[in-house]
């Protein structure tokens, strides 16, 4: 009894944080805001096939309203030019936000849409600017998107794609859909820079463009990373990756490669409105940009991040087990690495400099594909040193017949150890209490790999 008692205990914990991880998976979750802009300019009361531009283009967008109705996470709003001032004479503010965002506000949408009269102009870039301030305001995760519905271009002498331009750039919003109705092709070029223009030649294709452009705001599109090794392999990975977005440079995604249980990259799911810089943080890193992934399709970026090892190895760990190895590459430091720790870089001749007193230089030492380079450091010693008075004390080793600086000891104390390489090295010190050079004092001492020595100044 107890058992089944503690079994069923068990398991009731299980369920319960199984629910509270699947409701913090939905709280995380992105919600999409979409904005469409409507078009109610007096053009929009032409014929196209067999009804009016406006009929058809409001039929069926309420029939996309209606898809989108329930779905978990997603709010609308609608924003409307052309309906307020008669043309002529051109008002090229007549855009107004009819419907403001919220939950539930389809039936508000729905019923703004049928009474819509086309009237006026087409201030295509003043709508888009407008628009700008329609996005409320979230701590959330928020992805803003507009649809522009229209059979014109702009009539205001407005720049619609600077305005699209600058609120991508400041991250209001990700690249605008614009749907063509019956556009003449001579003006379809110039919606190109606004955001990704698709043209309906036909009323029947119009519901299915809603339908595809609804889907590409909805759906993220899986994609992986392949890190290709010396065999041009997909077989590199642990490295951290991260995404930004090309036209913010803001960091919109991070993740750690990862292989899965088929031994292949992982798939990553990302969104396919967002143009992508691409950093692969090995050593040195890698980077491609203006990345695009093809909404629908699996898509496969690949890096050849060929790498091997390096591991900077220390004879007594007690003595070394703070050290430190300035990794260089084209004389730019790219890594601080610790002893005994074996790091991948990409393959390549790489400068080192340890820093051990004095440093240790090693030039064009090469990382090769697969194999672990191997760097000894000579076993130190040590040296005590004491001084009679504070005062300013520098260290020096000779080599070749010349005084190298080595370090400091602090002025301020009077006993310093320090680890040293071995060879030979000279201390020059003068007391804090005098004022001539002629009371300087020199000692030299000879470090041996493991010994310790004191110096009495």
């Amino acid at each position: 009894m107890n058992r089944l008692l503690k079994y069923s205990l068990f398991l009731f914990i299980s369920l319960m944080t199984l629910q509270a991880f699947s409701q913090k998976i939905k709280t995380v979750k992105e919600k999409t805001r979409i904005l469409f802009i409507f078009d109610a300019s007096q053009s929009m009361n032409g014929r196209w096939e067999k009804s009016k531009k406006i009929n058809v283009a409001r039929d069926f967008l309420i029939e996309m309203i209606d898809s989108l109705e329930f779905e978990h996470n997603v709010e609308m709003a609608l924003r409307v030019y052309g309906h307020q001032s008669s043309f002529p004479p051109q008002d090229c503010e007549d855009t107004k936000l009819e419907v403001p965002f919220s939950p539930d506000n389809a039936v508000i949408i729905r019923q703004t849409l049928r009474y819509i009269s086309p009237k006026g102009t087409t201030p295509i870039a003043y709508s888009l600017a407008q628009a700008a301030y329609d996005f409320p305001k979230s701590k959330e995760l928020v992805r803003n998107i507009i649809v522009l519905i229209t059979d014109g271009v702009d009539a205001c002498d407005g720049d619609p794609c600077a305005v699209s331009d600058e609120l991508q750039k400041n991250g209001i919003i990700l690249k605008p859909f614009i749907i063509g109705i019956g556009l003449d092709r001579r003006f379809q070029k110039s919606f190109e820079c606004v955001g990704e223009f698709l043209e309906v030649s036909r009323e029947k294709n119009f519901g299915g463009t809603l339908h595809y452009v609804i889907s590409q705001v909805l759906d993220k599109t899986s994609m992986q990373v392949n890190l290709l090794n010396e065999k041009d392999e997909p077989q590199e990975s642990d490295v951290p990756m991260s995404f930004y977005n090309h036209t913010t440079g803001k960091l919109r995604y991070q993740y750690m490669h990862t292989m899965n249980s088929m031994g292949l990259p992982d798939t990553l799911f990302i969104d396919p409105l967002i143009s992508y810089d691409i950093t692969v943080h090995t050593l040195p890193k890698l980077e491609m940009d203006s990345v695009r992934i093809e909404p629908g399709k699996h898509s496969v970026i690949s890096f050849r991040a060929v790498q091997g090892k390096l591991k900077i190895n220390s004879l007594r760990s007690g003595l070394l087990k703070n050290l430190r190895c300035l990794v260089k590459k084209d004389g730019d430091i790219i890594n601080v690495q610790a002893v005994d720790y074996p790091q991948k870089y990409l393959i390549g001749t790489y400068d080192l400099e340890l820093l051990t007193l004095p440093r240790i230089k090693i030039d064009n030492v090469k990382i090769k594909a697969s194999e672990t380079t191997s760097i000894e450091v000579p076993l130190p010693g040590s040296v005590t040193v004491f001084k009679p008075t504070y005062g300013p004390c520098d260290l020096f080793t000779k080599i070749d017949g010349k005084m190298i600086w080595v370090c400091a000891l602090d002025s301020r104390i009077l006993r310093k150890t320090l680890t040293l390489q071995p060879g030979n090295y000279h201390l020059v010190f003068r007391s804090k209490t005098v004022h001539l050079s002629h009371y300087t004092k020199k000692r030299s001492f000879v470090i041996r790999s493991g010994s310790s020595v004191t110096v009495r100044l």
